[in-house]
């Protein structure tokens, strides 16, 4: 498997190809699905990205059907694209909580800054300090 970073098109085809194998107008139509309408695929970057993931070996051609004279290829998911998908859903789940934390202590310590800053108001019109 090759060291690239994973982009969000490509862990968006391989999680729509996770259920079953699919065409690419399938694979467009399901990757729209799981991010709500965020990410609409066009058809050349939809068969770059499969191009480097079935170089990477982590999807291969299922099947070609002939439908109403054309031909659709199905891509599925392989067990290496399986893999890669876990990986990389650890990995933004581990930067989601890191985010998640940080945001937290940036609270907590906003907090505590307006609250020493009106305590120090207070002390100030109450004459305690110069």
């Amino acid at each position: 498997m090759s060291q690239r970073t994973m982009t969000e098109p490509a862990f968006l085809v391989l999680t729509a190809l996770v259920d079953a194998p699919r065409h690419g107008y399938g694979i467009v139509q399901e990757v729209e699905k799981l991010s709500e309408g965020r990410v609409q695929l066009k058809i050349g970057t939809l068969y770059g990205v499969l191009d480097r993931l079935a170089a990477d070996e982590l999807v291969v051609l299922d099947r070609e059907e002939a439908q109403q004279g054309r031909l659709r290829r199905y891509y599925r998911l392989t067990e290496s694209g399986a893999q890669a998908l876990e990986a990389e859903a650890a990995r933004l789940a581990e930067n989601v909580r890191s985010a998640r934390e940080r945001l937290r202590v940036r609270s907590t310590h906003e907090r505590l800054h307006v609250w020493s800053a009106r305590e120090q108001l207070r002390v100030r019109h109450a004459g305690g300090l110069a």
